[in-house]
C-alpha cells in the first residue's frame, strides 16, 4: 500500500508498505478522505517528530475486522478520533479531555491507503458514520468539534457578538457555528476570498485585517465583540484580538504564534476590564458527538467550504495550498485516486 511520509512541508514521500493484518481487537480500514489541517503544516510543531506519516481527519471504509471484535464489521463506514480519552483521570472528570495522562495510542496517519486502528481506539474512539454524512464531509467532524468545545469554553451565548480574526477553515466554522446561536459574527480577514467565504457563511459584518480592526468593529457593530477567537497566527493577528475584545469579554486562543515569538498580553488593561482569556487545543467525545449531529443534520453546511481535492502522489501541492492560504480553505487527500 501506499503511504506518504513527511518530512517538512516540501518534502513528502510516497512509499510503498505492507498492508497491516488487524489483531484480535483492531481493525483495518481503506481511507477515502482524509483533510489536511492547518497544524499539519506547521513546522515548528511537526519537525521534532519528522519523519511521520500525517493525517488525522479521517472517513474510512473498514476492510477486516480482528476475531474479538463484534460491534463492528467489513464495508461499515466510520470516522475514527486521532485519540481517546480514558474518562477516569482528574483532567477527563473534569472535562479536560485533550489533557488526560493515560492516552497511550494514537491513529496512525491518515495520508495512506490503508491504517490499523488501535484496540482503544476501535472500542472508545470509533463512530459509525450516518448516510447523511459522506467521507469527504467526515474530515470535518474533528475540526468542528474542536470549535464546538472552544465555543463552550468561551461560554459564547445568544445575541452576544462574535469576532472572528482569520477566516481559513477553522474560523469559518467558528462563524457557522456561532451563527447558529444567534449571534452577531464579525469576521475579520486579509484575503479576500476569504472575506466572501465568511460572507456565505453567515457573517454579519466583514472587516479587512489590514484596517484599524478595533476603530473598524466599533464604527460597524457599535461596541467591541463579546468574544474574540483568534484563528489566525500572525503576531498582528494576535495584538489585534487584544485591542477587539469589550470588556468583560474573552479572547479565546483558538491558534497560537510560533515558541520563538513572544506574546505582550495587555494585563493591567484586561485587569481593570476584567477580560478572560482562555486557550482551546482539541476536544472530547461530547464534542465529537455534536459535531456529527451539526453536520449529519445539515445545520452546519461544510461541503461548501471544501476548495480542493488530491490524490495521494499529490499530497505535496495539498500541504502548499494550505500553507500558503491564499487560495484554499478545506484541502482533502484522496488515498485511494
Amino acid at each position: 500500500m501506499k503511504v506518504a511520509y513527511w518530512y517538512n512541508n516540501k518534502d513528502i514521500r510516497i512509499e510503498e508498505v505492507p498492508i497491516p493484518v488487524p489483531a484480535a481487537k483492531e481493525v483495518l480500514v481503506k481511507v477515502l478522505s482524509c483533510g489536511i489541517c492547518g497544524s499539519d503544516v506547521v513546522e515548528w510543531y511537526r519537525l521534532p517528530r519528522a519523519p511521520l506519516v500525517q493525517g488525522h481527519e479521517i472517513g474510512a471504509e473498514i476492510v477486516a475486522v480482528g476475531n474479538a471484535v463484534n460491534n463492528y464489521k467489513q464495508g461499515d463506514r466510520v470516522f475514527i478520533a486521532p485519540k481517546v480519552p480514558c474518562g477516569m483521570c482528574f483532567y477527563c472528570q473534569n472535562e479536560h479531555y485533550p489533557q488526560c495522562t493515560q492516552i497511550k495510542e494514537r491513529l496512525p496517519g491518515g495520508f495512506a491507503e490503508y491504517i490499523l486502528v488501535p484496540a482503544v481506539l476501535v472500542e472508545k474512539g470509533t463512530y459509525p458514520l450516518p448516510e447523511s454524512i459522506t467521507y469527504d464531509q467526515s474530515t470535518f467532524i474533528e475540526p468542528l468539534a474542536c470549535v464546538v468545545r472552544a465555543q463552550r469554553l468561551a461560554g459564547l451565548k445568544k445575541w452576544q457578538s462574535a469576532a472572528v480574526i482569520g477566516c481559513g477553515m477553522s474560523g469559518l466554522l467558528h462563524v457557522k457555528l456561532a451563527k447558529t446561536k444567534s449571534c452577531k459574527v464579525i469576521a475579520v480577514d486579509i484575503n479576500k476570498m476569504k472575506m466572501e467565504m465568511a460572507v456565505r457563511s453567515g457573517a454579519d459584518i466583514i472587516i479587512d485585517g489590514q484596517d484599524d480592526v478595533a476603530a473598524q468593529l466599533l464604527t460597524k457593530n457599535g461596541k467591541l465583540a463579546d468574544a474574540v477567537f483568534l484563528c489566525a497566527s500572525a503576531h498582528s493577528a494576535v495584538e489585534q484580538a487584544w485591542r477587539c475584545v469589550d470588556k468583560g469579554g474573552v479572547v479565546v486562543l483558538f491558534t497560537v504564534p510560533g515558541p520563538d515569538k513572544p506574546v505582550v498580553v495587555p494585563v493591567n488593561d484586561f485587569w481593570m476590564k476584567e477580560i478572560t482569556i482562555r486557550t482551546s487545543y482539541y476536544c472530547g467525545p461530547p464534542d465529537i458527538q455534536e459535531a456529527m449531529k451539526l453536520i449529519g443534520s445539515g445545520v452546519i453546511n461544510v461541503e461548501e467550504l471544501i476548495t480542493h481535492r488530491l490524490s495521494l502522489i499529490d499530497i505535496v501541492k495539498g500541504f502548499q495550498l494550505v500553507a500558503d492560504g491564499s487560495e484554499s480553505i478545506k484541502v482533502i487527500i484522496k488515498p485511494q485516486g
